[in-house]
């Protein structure tokens, strides 16, 4: 694989780590895989071939999230109670959900970032994974429990398709 214009791709032992524009990500991948970088270029070999193409597309992605990033847009829907969002260091609280008095809480993970303004929330980062892992930490905080999940369907929502 070619590496991106902006983008550093280096090796620390077993640990690949890409460096760009948008941040660092760093990934370790197990013994039974070799990943060279030689100029311009990523090589990845394994003697399982479906290895080496997982490999091969987290290692593409850890080079896209440095040089562009990800980021996904949200909407906050509600029926009755107003939920809010904030974020306090890698704290994520969500506040009035479902009229609750006591506010859910979750982490971000890595160096994602959220932000929220009104009804929208954008997360954005580097890492795919993380990006993904922090709006599954969010949507299992609001989790609707002992409720009717068909009446209440409070919650978040994708708000680009």
């Amino acid at each position: 694989m070619e590496i991106p214009q902006g983008v550093t791709v280096r090796m620390d032992g077993a640990t690949v780590i890409a460096k760009g524009p948008q941040g660092e990500v760093k990934k370790s991948f197990p013994k039974g895989i070799s990943v060279k970088v030689s100029g311009n270029a990523v090589e990845v070999s394994s003697s399982d071939k479906a290895i080496q193409g997982t490999v091969e597309a987290v290692v593409k992605n850890m080079m896209e999230g440095a040089s562009k990033g990800y980021s996904k847009n949200f909407k906050l829907i509600y029926a009755h109670f107003p939920i809010s969002i904030e974020v306090k260091g890698s704290d994520v609280t969500i506040k009035n959900f479902l009229g609750e008095k006591q506010a859910r809480k979750t982490i971000l993970i890595g160096s994602t970032k959220v932000q929220a303004k009104g009804q929208l929330v954008t997360i954005s980062g580097p890492d795919k994974e993380a990006v993904g892992q922090t709006l599954a930490n969010i949507r299992n905080a609001m989790r609707i429990k002992d409720k009717d999940g068909r009446v209440f369907q409070d919650g978040i929502y994708d708000a680009e398709g």
